[in-house]
Formats: structure tokens, sequence, C-alpha cells
């Protein structure tokens, strides 16, 4: 296995965080170069993208794709981290046939598309040059400028009732969305303080959890002597969301020596990015701009010759 490149895709255990993850899996392939595209925290599970070598320079444009997560908020009872690791704030007895799900999934149609969202202190978020979390630690609560995601999408899969009432959902969202924060939120909608007891991220961007690998997996395929690099998919799979354009043989060169090229009727949108290829093989992304003569397509990426292979 000799300097591997392309997007390992890691189904990360609980327990275990973001960081943790990558530094093993740069043990396992021998390499320095390896990050992943969206922290989880530690006590979620699912998929994390892991580019390695040349995918690396990918990594930016991975980390703006949606993102999918199956979420369990639990109603009655809120916690100082917003999930079930936290300490508990506010406990409230919830009448649950109020909890009806046609009530549900009214609320939910009111967190669809923009929304904002003030980051729990218990979080990464810099403020004034100090991870929120770090504050939190110290029994501080400072003011957060909310920020603005997108919800895709929200699912209602089920709603139980016990001591208190746990909702099952499915939601999409931009980057940046905390899940955590959505479920208190949409518990307040519905009269109840609430937490998230339970997250996974089932897809990130083009990535599913039926395309996920195990650490324990990767270290037993190892251990029988198993080429890891096989585990890893093509730079140019992993870039399959962006459209793909061809180009005679003729322009290659010229194009991985990061020079603009045109792009004759082509129809891409203006400022939108595209993957150049000629002869079958990737030769970069690059942003497509208008000129006199038409669209042509700048260099954004250019791809050394072993990542088209």
């Amino acid at each position: 296995m000799n300097n591997p490149h392309g997007v390992l895709v890691v189904h990360k255990p609980a327990g275990m965080t973001s960081h943790d993850c990558v530094m093993r899996v740069r043990r396992l392939f021998q390499t320095k170069k390896a990050g992943h595209t969206g922290t989880l925290d530690p006590e979620v599970s699912g998929v994390l993208p892991v580019c390695i070598g040349h995918a690396t320079r990918i990594v930016e444009y991975l980390q703006e794709l949606p993102k999918t997560y199956e979420a369990v908020m639990c109603l009655g009872s809120s916690t100082t981290t917003e999930d079930a690791t936290g300490d508990v704030l506010e406990q409230l007895p919830v009448d649950a046939s109020v909890i009806t799900e046609e009530r549900v999934r009214a609320v939910f149609q009111r967190f669809l598309g923009e929304i904002e969202q003030v980051p729990p202190m218990y979080s990464a978020v810099k403020v004034k040059g100090k991870r929120l979390y770090d504050l939190a630690r110290e029994g501080k609560t400072v003011e957060r400028p909310p920020r603005t995601v997108t919800i895709y999408d929200l699912q209602l899969a089920s709603i139980r009732a016990g001591e208190q009432v746990e909702i099952a959902f499915a939601c999409r969202c931009s980057k940046g969305t905390y899940i955590r924060t959505l479920c208190v939120d949409i518990g307040k909608a519905l009269g109840y303080p609430a937490h998230m007891s339970r997250l996974v991220r089932t897809g990130s961007g083009p990535f599913t959890l039926e395309d996920a690998v195990t650490l324990d997996a990767l270290e037993k395929a190892r251990e029988r002597g198993e080429d890891l690099s096989a585990y890893l998919l093509p730079i140019e799979q992993a870039l399959s969301f962006l459209p793909r354009h061809e180009l005679p043989a003729a322009r290659k060169k010229a194009v991985l020596n990061g020079l603009e090229t045109s792009l004759p009727d082509a129809a891409f949108p203006e400022g939108s990015l595209v993957c150049l290829f000629s002869e079958g093989r990737l030769l970069g992304i690059h942003r497509v701009c208008k000129g006199p003569t038409g669209s042509y397509a700048k260099a954004e990426k250019v791809f050394p010759a072993e990542v088209g292979m």
C-alpha cells in the first residue's frame, strides 16, 4: 500500500472523537495526510468520511454537503449539554395525550427551510478566541451569535410514551446544524423542555452507512494482510455530486498546468463547479466563468497523474 489516495467512509463508534478516528486511520494507512469532512460529537456514531493523500484537497467541498441523521429527542427534561451526557436543568411531566403524530408533524413543518440556531455552550464554536466548551467547563455562559442553517427535511419515525416521551425522527440538514439544539427548540415549540438522547449520522453528502467500514474491521483486514487501499473510494467517485465535462486530449497538458480552458457548448451556470476529465481521467475541479467568447473553466484544484489512474 504505497501512497494511498481516496476517501475512506468510516463508521465512527460512539465514545471516540473524530480526531481519534483520523489518528487511527493515519496509523492504519501509514500516512500523515488524512482529514475528516465534518466533526461528530464523541457520543455520536455514524458516517465520518476521511480523506487520505491527495483526497485531502477535496475536504472543503465535501464539508459543504448536506448531512442526514436519525435522532431521538426526549421530552420532559433539558440538560446542560442539550444531550443525554449533561446534568438535568429542568424537568416537567409530559401529557403524552397531546403529543400526537399530527401535532409533531405540524411543528416539524415550522422548522423546515432556513432557521437560526444559537450554538450550545458545550460546542467547539469559538467566541473571542475561546472554545465554548472550555468556557462552559469553567462554569461560564456567554452570549452566542445565532447562526443560519437549513433544514431540508424532517420525517417523524415514532413516538414512544413512558416516563418521558421519546420522539424518533430523521433529519436532512446543512453543515453546521446542531441536532441537539434542534431537539431543544422543537421541544419548546411543543411546550416542554427537551434534550437529544440518541444520534446517528446516516449520511454525509454522497456517503451512507452502507458505504461505511468500522475501524475494527480495518484492523482485522490489515492483520490478514489485505491491501487497505481497496477500501478507499477514488477521488473522482467521491466527487460524483459535481457535474463532469470531458475535454479533448489536446487540452490535457494545458489544464494540468493550471491554465484556463474554454467550455464550448457547455451549459453550466456561472460560478458553479465542474470536474474536468480527459480520456476518462480526472484532471481537476474548476470554476465556471463567463467571458466575451463564452464559458471557460478556471482551475481550483488540479490533480497529479496518479489520481486519475
